[in-house]
């Protein structure tokens, strides 16, 4: 829990009370490698914060499983569009480790942002920062080339490879496996 607070207390002030709530609303859930947190076409009425694993967002593209993005330690994930909008999810997360996670519902997190104005800030500036990271990645990434997405990748998230398996990391990059080892060379 500790963690969580540390990440929120980044991007609000954390009174008592605020704490206390921080604590009551949002639990611990341990997942296997393998389970899936969201599957597609369900609404996504949990907003989690990862305190260890690796999770990957993706979707299905004529069949193939096409990795959208990999959440790992101090990150929060969820499905944003199902989440913020409150309607069915077109992607899945899955957890590529054992994880353990805190979740917080929909509902409750609302209600945290209704009762303390500090929490709405660390709401409003996580949206913010999600809308910033994802505008800017999918305006440049249509124009990099499969290795400077690869380095873009590796900026974020250093020691993928060790933690991730090959294939899904080449889906994300949109290309082959075989291609990707070239890459890598």
């Amino acid at each position: 829990m500790q963690s969580l607070l540390q990440e929120i207390s980044q991007r609000c002030f954390l009174s008592p009370e605020l704490q206390h709530r921080i604590t009551k609303d949002f639990e611990e859930r341990n997942v296997k490698k393998g389970e899936k947190i969201l599957a597609q076409g369900n609404k996504a009425n949990y907003l989690y914060f990862v305190k260890k694993g690796v999770l990957h967002n993706y979707y299905y593209y004529e069949g193939k499983q096409i990795s959208s993005w990999f959440y790992n330690e101090n990150q929060f994930i969820t499905s944003w569009h199902s989440f913020y909008t409150q309607r069915s999810s077109f992607e899945e997360i899955e957890c590529l480790e054992n994880s353990i996670l805190f979740q917080i519902s929909y509902k409750d997190y609302q209600k945290l942002i209704a009762d303390f104005p500090s929490f709405g800030n660390f709401a409003r500036l996580l949206a913010e920062e999600m809308l910033s990271f994802i505008d800017e990645f999918s305006k440049g990434w249509s124009f990099l080339t499969a290795k400077e997405k690869y380095k873009l990748l590796i900026s974020y998230f250093p020691n993928i490879e060790l933690r991730v398996k090959l294939g899904h990391i080449a889906s994300f990059l949109g290309i082959s496996q075989e291609t990707f080892s070239r890459i890598r060379k």
